[in-house]
């Protein structure tokens, strides 16, 4: 027995483009071991076919300019470009490809794929929620997600790290990756 999906869902089977400038692709690192350093990457592409009478039909993918990465500190920003953490100047780019999606009940859903970081490609999950659809001023046809997931940096080779005086490290392994998506419609 599958899963019911939103009825709403279900009307909007197509091809969309993500809207860069009404998405956020981002993420929260823990900084020395006592808060969250957030950030983003201003530059990406990607496309979403929706299928909402059969969600497991439904794909991603995703691209994203690594050099685009913000956090707010142009220091900050430029080590993690560096040799250090993403190696921008060897690797400019940041893909995901789902390779599977699922329902899990009202407006959840749960898209898997490949994430490539640094040549290294391993499995990532993303929940998302359905958060509506409207036909907007221009009479694009739109729809919202919001997604999470949560990685460990090490496992694509992101190993950089500084000790604490006081025991810990400067930057946490777990990363939270948020998403705050808006597609449109493909004419």
């Amino acid at each position: 027995m599958s899963t019911p999906t939103n009825p709403q869902l279900a009307a909007l089977t197509g091809d969309y483009t993500l809207d860069p400038a009404h998405t956020t692709i981002g993420f929260v690192a823990r900084h020395a071991m006592v808060t969250n350093v957030k950030g983003q990457f201003r530059e990406f592409s990607g496309s979403l076919h929706l299928d909402g009478s059969d969600p497991a039909k439904s794909t991603a993918t995703l691209d994203v300019t690594m050099d685009s990465i913000d956090t707010g500190n142009a220091d900050r920003d430029g080590h993690l470009k560096s040799a250090d953490f993403f190696k921008t100047d060897e690797f400019p780019t940041m893909t995901f490809r789902s390779t599977s999606a699922e329902s899990l009940g009202g407006d959840d859903y749960r898209i898997t794929g490949d994430l490539t970081v640094l040549g290294t490609t391993r499995p990532l999950s993303i929940d998302l929620e359905f958060n509506g659809a409207a036909k907007d001023p221009f009479g694009n046809d739109r729809v919202g997600f919001e997604g999470k997931a949560e990685i460990k940096r090490s496992e694509w080779g992101l190993t950089w790290n500084a000790a604490l005086e006081t025991g810990g490290v400067l930057v946490s392994d777990k990363i939270k990756l948020v998403f705050d998506i808006s597609a449109i419609k493909n004419a």
